[in-house]
């Protein structure tokens, strides 16, 4: 019973814990208690698959899941994440062997933003000389334009619950030492991915840079940061943004998107207008090529040609 008072009343503290302003009032830890659940669809390719494994080695907070079967029903996600204890869920949807769909959605109540994965690059695809510690926190690095609409602000937020590893998470680090850039161009986010790369620069120098030294001609220390890509790197489309987890009303929807099914068909519809026209020229040129010998007969022989003055 007691226990179920400090989960109630969020007065539960942990051992350690300093007591507030001296009254033996026990202080309030806020804990990130973020966990996601990992999971695709049936008929993903390798390069998605691989993407997929190469996220869940980013997410040491993530919980991976067999393929999931239905592709109509996923509300039943809920359930699945209900059952392995998470609030958060990461879902990869593929069709036609070929597209790729993303689901950010936090369970059971929402919201849900769908997205559509292009240009997607595996770590072992790109084979950077980065590299950083499985398990460690990443610093989230978001571009200004995510502030500047609601549905962008909405996005970054279930970006930070999901991608942000909590530092209470059993299976991390305590390290931090690569950064997840988010950025916006073209009406897409980019992610990337970098490691953060500190080396130590030692030059002569004559003046004394370092407090309390007193012996001129000392070598600093100078620290240089830089960032190094690690991969995987891909680009996301928002599609729609759903009021619930993956059910609901729709409040977001983008009207510049253009499903790959509408792209693909204007191509072949493209192809084919192409050799009806190639087709249309050639029966073009044999009509006036009919047209022209039938002039050339009816007109008959000139009889100021050659052959008819030196038959």
């Amino acid at each position: 019973m007691a226990s179920l008072y400090k989960a109630l009343s969020g007065t539960k503290r942990r051992r350690g814990d300093g007591e507030a302003d001296g009254a033996g009032e026990p202080t309030e830890v806020v804990r990130n208690r973020q966990r996601v659940l990992l999971l695709s669809s049936r008929g993903v390719t390798f390069r998605q698959r691989h993407l997929i494994n190469d996220l869940s080695v980013m997410l040491p907070h993530a919980k991976k899941d067999s393929k999931f079967d239905s592709k109509s029903k996923l509300f039943l996600l809920n359930e699945l994440s209900d059952l392995y204890n998470c609030n958060n869920v990461l879902y990869f949807e593929s069709r036609k062997h070929q597209d790729l769909y993303m689901y950010l959605a936090k369970a059971p109540n929402g919201p849900t933003a769908k997205f559509h994965i292009q240009n997607m690059h595996t770590m072992a695809e790109l084979n950077f000389t980065g590299n950083c510690l499985k398990g460690s926190r990443p610093i989230l690095s978001f571009a200004s334009e995510f502030d500047s609409t609601p549905h962008y602000r909405l996005v970054k937020e279930l970006l930070v619950q999901i991608f942000g590893v909590p530092k209470s998470s059993r299976k991390t680090k305590p390290f931090v030492d690569h950064v997840l850039a988010l950025s916006i161009l073209d009406g897409k986010i980019w992610f990337r991915n970098y490691q953060i790369s500190e080396n130590i620069d030692t030059t002569s120098t004559n003046k004394v840079e370092e407090e309390g030294a007193d012996d001129k001609g000392k070598k600093s220390k100078k620290l240089a940061v830089s960032l190094v890509e690690i991969g995987p790197r891909f680009v996301m489309t928002l599609i729609s943004v759903i009021e619930g987890s993956f059910s609901g009303p729709l409040i977001y929807e983008n009207k510049e998107f253009i499903s790959p099914n509408a792209v693909r068909s204007e191509y072949r519809r493209g192809k084919t207008n192409l050799k009806v026209r190639r087709q249309e020229k050639e029966e073009m040129k044999k009509v006036a090529k009919l047209v022209k010998a039938k002039e050339k007969k009816e007109k008959g022989v000139d009889p100021l040609s050659e052959s008819a003055l030196f038959a």
